[in-house]
């Protein structure tokens, strides 16, 4: 009976000994913290005054766990950017600092998720399972570290990836009027990747709901979200979460390409982003300039551009190709953004109004539409087609503008001017549908052969289909000639365009009977 009360005083005596020994070892540590308060709030900003440390973009803390980017630092107070509903939000209210600035979460995570530009899941399926964060905002990779762009990056459009062909790391604006097929030259090639090991990031910046939910269902119905990180702002969100939008998106995609991954980014598009920082900037009392945008306009974007390059091998090799997409107004391609975009960027895809009014789908202007680089990476097959090609294409469309007055033409003017409509035929191509590149380059080599001009333009679309099911019976030495930088010899020209001719032979119109003289007239 004795050994238990000095058991239980042993373990009260150790039990109080380490208690004051921890207690002893305790140094509080204290720390600043810098609070202010709210002066004024409008629509997506607020003034704050008492935080003298605060730095440039650093990302300051309201009440409710709404975040805000410290936008102006004036000598008596700041101008936030709110990056979230603030209608709770009120003068005087507490602010604090978070001594960091806006991060995004990145990773294989993200990988066919919807998220919004603060990494928080828009689409129902949990959490986003991230352990990395990157600053929306990081230098450009200097021109040492950059690599030649020599790799194509198939679209899945005829008429792109013959005539304008874009490499993997370059920066390609599309720019045409409101519907006239801007994001459907998006998806057509965020679908073309599937296979490829190349991850695709969305950023639709400001667009409607609806929009937006039908550009998702469709990568998902035909499976391209498994390598696709959609990042979403809606029309309604804070101008704040607009501006940010593709910064975020930028950090996620070169997550890929700095580990060694080809990645392709579309801004989808940058005049809401644009308007947005407009209104920023005019809200926080930055002088307007041109057309109300602030002196920076082209800076922003600018430092967003660069941020897309090919890094060398020593570094991975990785590259992240930027689609940014761009609306004018009224066909005016000179106006302040889009031609800012058309400086920065390495070559236009131009959409045409007419042309997407005569049915001629994708719209594209190859008169006015170039790129700068993707030359350089075209493949062989398809430079060897490609000149011959663009050229009969603009004699066409000169010929065509002047026939439209009722000229009389020669024989060898009308031959132009029907192979030119065999041509325009060739390169429609309904959406969603992304050819490859074995069918692209029998129907390329049996445009150029002039095999489709004896067929009747009413039967374009069946002959087409042909020569692409044919394109499968193409020897598998000559495929893989299309995925490197070899040039076709004449033999594998010559398979390809008789196996062109045959499928094509059903669709020539048979040749009229000649009339027989009769005994009689001949006499």
């Amino acid at each position: 009976m004795s050994s238990t009360p000095e058991s239980l005083q042993g373990v009260c005596d150790r039990t109080f000994a380490g208690m004051a020994q921890v207690r002893e070892a305790f140094a509080p540590r204290l720390g600043p913290r810098e609070v202010g308060t709210i002066v004024s709030i409008a629509t997506g900003v607020a003034k704050v005054s008492g935080l003298p440390g605060v730095g440039f973009e650093e990302l300051v803390e309201f009440p409710g766990a709404v975040f805000g980017i410290a936008f102006n630092v004036d000598a008596d107070d700041v101008g936030v950017v709110l990056l979230g509903e603030y209608w709770h939000l009120h003068a005087g209210d507490e602010v604090e600092r978070t001594g960091r600035v806006m991060d995004v979460a990145v990773g294989d995570g993200l990988v066919g998720r919807v998220v919004d530009p603060l990494g928080r899941p828009l689409d129902d399926r949990g959490p986003v399972v991230s352990g990395e964060r990157l600053p929306i905002e990081r230098p450009a990779v200097p021109i040492m570290d950059r690599a030649p762009v020599t790799v194509p990056l198939q679209t899945g459009l005829k008429v792109i990836d013959a005539l304008i062909p874009i490499g993997r790391g370059q920066r390609e604006l599309i720019l045409g009027d409101r519907q006239t097929g801007k994001t459907a030259i998006a998806m057509d090639t965020i679908l073309s990747q599937r296979g490829k090991d190349v991850v695709c990031v969305y950023c639709a910046i400001g667009q409607r709901a609806s929009a937006v939910a039908k550009a998702v269902a469709s990568l998902r119905e035909k499976g391209a979200m498994e390598y696709t990180v959609v990042v979403v702002t809606e029309g309604n969100d804070p101008p704040g979460l607009t501006y940010i939008a593709p910064y975020a998106a930028t950090s996620i995609a070169e997550y890929f390409m700095e580990a060694g991954r080809d990645v392709l980014i579309v801004y989808d598009d940058l005049t809401q982003h644009a308007r947005a920082y407009r209104e920023l900037s005019l809200l926080l009392r930055r002088p307007p300039g041109r057309e109300a945008f602030p002196g920076d306009i082209f800076y922003i974007h600018s430092r967003m551009l660069e941020r897309a390059t090919r890094l060398r091998a020593e570094l991975g090799g990785g590259s992240l190709t930027a689609l940014p997409i761009v609306e004018t107004e009224a066909q005016n391609m000179s106006a302040y953004i889009p031609t800012n975009l058309i400086s920065i960027t390495d070559g236009q895809i131009y959409l045409s109004p007419s042309l997407f009014e005569l049915g001629v789908l994708p719209a594209v202007d190859v008169a006015k539409s170039v790129s700068r680089v993707g030359g350089k990476a075209q493949r062989a097959a398809y430079r060897a087609v490609a000149g011959d090609l663009k050229l009969a294409y603009a004699q066409f469309e000169e010929l065509e503008t002047f026939a439209r007055f009722g000229a009389r033409l020669d024989e060898g003017t009308r031959k132009v001017i029907e192979h030119g409509r065999r041509i325009r035929a060739c390169l429609k191509q309904s959406e969603l549908a992304p050819v490859s590149v074995p069918a692209q380059n029998a129907l390329l080599l049996a445009l150029t052969a002039k095999l489709f001009d004896p067929v009747p333009l009413d039967r374009m679309t069946e002959a087409e289909r042909a020569v692409q099911e044919a394109a499968a019976g193409i020897p598998e030495h000559v495929r893989a000639r299309f995925e490197t930088a070899a040039d076709l010899n004449d033999e594998d020209r010559q398979a390809i365009v008789s196996i062109a001719r045959q499928a094509l032979a059903p669709f020539h119109p048979e040749p009229a009977p000649e009339s027989q003289a009769t005994p009689e007239a001949k006499s």
